[in-house]
């Protein structure tokens, strides 16, 4: 009896000690946070403030400088912490990435997600993708606080699955001339709120004149004609079949001449815009339809 009692407590000590040595390891690991930025809610906050309108195409976003800035004042926010990345959520028609977006994912540190954009323009999918991945942080002990630049309130359920694994939400918002530009329940949720003021943004968002703008306006951007391509792919694989897909596919990435002319010809068609002459909108178009096609056998 007494040699069991004392193996039982030789386990207990040992049990012990490995709790004591696991304990010292996470007191030594620091903690980490992580950025979700809603591009939406970014673009049409910051744009009001700055420049007085929420169009994208009437002022200019220095991205770059603003995810440095961003990161900067986590740094400052979260100073024991270390930085995972910055998600950034954007809408893209067919989720193809613009050049912006492409510029965007390039940055190091940064991870660009990307939902759908429909035909008005408006972003959908975006909320379930930061849901997704604040609960999959939260759930796999990948990050101890989440900074969060948004303010719809579909973003709440987000808020809750990762507080439900014990991460801390802390919401970041931008100031609104008027009013607030951020949904009460979301408020009401998150562990901590702060605004970012004119300030803080001036450096990063300009104006447009009048005459860029008029040309963002009337010719259509590469996203525009990228998108065409995608559409125009996907009747063009409907009316011939697999098979004409397989006899195309070794040529990637250029085009019969047949089928070059008659994309050109359907997507000016579309656009009613002329794309002779201007390179860089037929790559762009090229480029959507093949990567219809390429996303799909």
């Amino acid at each position: 009896m007494n040699d069991d009692l004392a193996a039982l407590s030789a386990r207990i000590d040992r049990t012990n000690e490995l709790l004591q040595r696991m304990l010292a390891e996470v007191a030594k690991t620091p903690s980490t946070h992580a950025i979700f930025v809603d591009a939406g809610y970014l673009y049409a906050a910051a744009g009001r403030l700055v420049s007085g309108t929420e169009d994208r195409r009437a002022f200019d976003l220095d991205a770059e400088g603003l995810i440095d800035a961003l990161i900067d004042r986590a740094r400052t926010i979260f100073a024991d912490s270390r930085l995972l990345r910055v998600y950034w959520y954007d809408g893209a028609r067919r989720r193809i990435h613009t050049a912006e977006q492409q510029s965007i994912a390039e940055l190091p540190d940064v991870k660009v997600r990307l939902g759908n954009l429909n035909a008005n323009n408006q972003q959908k999918g975006v909320d379930s993708l930061i849901r997704t991945d604040l609960e999959s942080l939260a759930r796999h002990r990948a990050i101890s606080d989440a900074a969060l630049l948004g303010g719809d309130e579909d973003l709440v359920s987000a808020v809750e699955a990762a507080q439900g694994y014990g991460a801390r939400v802390h919401l970041w918002g931008i100031e609104a001339p008027d009013g607030r530009n951020q949904a009460e329940p979301l408020l009401w949720e998150v562990d901590s709120q702060r605004t970012l003021d004119l300030d803080f943004f001036k450096p990063y968002v300009s104006r447009r004149t009048a005459a860029a703008y008029e040309a963002t306006t009337g010719r259509p951007t590469r996203e525009d004609v990228r998108f065409v391509g995608a559409q125009i792919a996907a009747k063009w694989l409907a009316a011939r079949g697999r098979d004409a897909l397989v006899e195309l596919l070794p040529g990637h990435p250029y085009l019969p001449g047949s089928v070059d002319q008659d994309l050109l010809v359907e997507a000016e068609g579309l656009l009613q815009h002329s794309l002779r002459g201007q390179a860089d909108l037929r790559r762009s178009l090229r480029d959507g339809f093949w990567e219809h096609l390429r996303t799909l056998y």
